[in-house]
């Protein structure tokens, strides 16, 4: 299965994920009330989760077969409707955080939401990648060599299966939800009603602003996010390497947000981001040197022997190119959960996190499909021959040359994303701020009451 095709059906995955737009307002509109509004959605959602993992159980050995090429249309098939389902519990879990917690402790939600994210990356990996491993199994978990992980793709799917659906019965009978209808500013709202909701969030002059300013937010860090680690690898560094010092890190992506809470659950949750802004933007430069020397520092006598310090030095700068993002994720999150009205929280939420997937989305992508068009070649034995085409590459190939890049093309982008992301720090640094000092009434959609609820 080539590259390419793999990031295709990536991108449809996480495609899926970003549709949750479209029926969001369906989530806010849509509920029993004797069940409560976000249980009504949380329960049947969560059992069908876990259902639907026992199905994948009982199929995935036809689907991922050990001798034969994987099915692969049937497993984005099957993990589409999978992404669906998440996306809708996480529209849920969005809405009733802004109305369990207290006001003063909404931006704690952000702190959960990202921790809670992390502590499920490392799950899934240690239990899908490293148990299911014959090699990893066999070298640290047994004391004599076997056939196959610990654990089997179809035990982890029945397993995934059964918890989901013993820890739902235990919310649906212990969790108990508060009456909607008590809530301060209580409106009921159409299907119709809810949808028209997204254009009414839109046309605040806020709101505008703030869509602006998450659509163009990721510019400055798109080559560096989206290049840095592919760059490495063509430098020689393992990436499997590269995989174990990412999977340390997630350790400290739970920590840091726990230790930061202090701030983004304040009035001020964007604080933090602002003074993340500028370091990141310098540890684009800083990354871009690093990456540059690598080559140098891994290769001894024509052959790659990467040393201990080279290894400490990349754990460092790893380590602060995920920290960095993860500090202003949480930080934009609970903000984002401090303005939204929590009587439309589920469209409210997922609007504003929506936009800011897309400013990551659409720059990154930018950034990929940009760096060959930014990276000049020239073919060692013919000067004129630029190999900017397969024809070009052959013809130099043929000639004995080969196609030596005389400027890269990550280095170009990274330069121009840095110059763009101090301008745009330069300003939206007063926006953001002014942002926090707002009134609660810049963030709240205007509903007429219906006559009779």
């Amino acid at each position: 299965m080539c590259l390419t095709k793999i990031k295709l059906y990536s991108v449809l995955l996480i495609g899926s994920y970003s549709l949750k737009l479209i029926w969001a307002p369906l989530v806010d509109a849509l509920y029993v009330q004797k069940m409560g509004r976000r249980k009504s959605w949380l329960i049947p959602v969560q059992y069908s989760i876990g259902v639907y993992f026992i199905y994948m159980a009982s199929n995935i050995d036809e689907w991922l077969p050990e001798t034969r090429r994987p099915d692969i249309i049937k497993l984005v098939s099957v993990f589409f409707f999978m992404k669906t389902l998440v996306a809708t519990l996480d529209i849920v879990v969005d809405g009733w955080s802004l109305t369990m917690l207290k006001k003063n402790n909404v931006g704690y939600a952000a702190t959960c939401n990202v921790s809670g994210l992390v502590i499920g990356m490392i799950i899934s990996y240690v239990c899908s990648v490293l148990l299911t491993s014959e090699d990893f199994s066999n070298k640290y978990l047994r004391f004599s060599p076997n056939v196959g992980g610990v654990i089997t793709m179809k035990s982890l799917f029945y397993v995934f299966g059964i918890l989901f659906i013993l820890i739902t019965t235990l919310i649906a009978i212990f969790k108990n939800e508060k009456d909607n209808k008590l809530e301060e500013d209580h409106v009921k709202l159409s299907i119709v009603q809810n949808y028209s909701l997204l254009w009414d969030i839109l046309k605040l002059p806020s709101i505008q602003i703030l869509a602006l300013t998450l659509l163009t937010a990721k510019i400055g860090f798109a080559a560096t996010d989206s290049l840095a680690i592919l760059k490495l690898i063509d430098a020689g560094v393992p990436k499997e390497n590269i995989m174990v010092i990412h999977t340390t890190i997630l350790v400290l992506k739970i920590i840091v947000p726990l230790v930061i809470a202090k701030y983004t659950s304040g009035l001020k949750p964007l604080n933090i981001y602002l003074t993340a802004t500028p370091i990141r933007l310098l540890w684009n430069i800083l990354f871009l040197v690093f990456i540059y020397y690598t080559p140098k520092l891994i290769t001894m006598n024509g052959s790659v022997n990467i040393p201990i310090y080279y290894y400490a030095l990349l754990v460092l700068i790893l380590s602060i190119h995920n920290i960095l993002p993860n500090i202003m994720g949480v930080s934009t999150l609970a903000f984002i959960s401090r303005i939204s009205d929590p009587r439309f929280g589920g469209t409210y939420v997922t609007l504003l996190n929506t936009l800011s997937n897309l400013g990551k989305a659409w720059s990154n992508t930018v950034a990929i499909g940009m760096v060959d068009f930014l990276t000049f070649k020239q073919c060692s034995s013919y000067q004129q021959n630029n190999c900017s085409t397969a024809d070009l590459k052959n013809m130099c190939k043929t000639n004995g040359g080969d196609c030596v890049v005389i400027l890269n093309g990550f280095y170009v982008e990274t330069a121009m994303c840095t110059i763009i992301g101090i301008v745009w720090f330069c300003i939206f640094r007063i926006i953001l701020q002014n942002f926090q000092i707002k009134g609660r009434s810049q963030w709240l959609v205007n509903i007429k009451r219906p006559s009779s609820e």
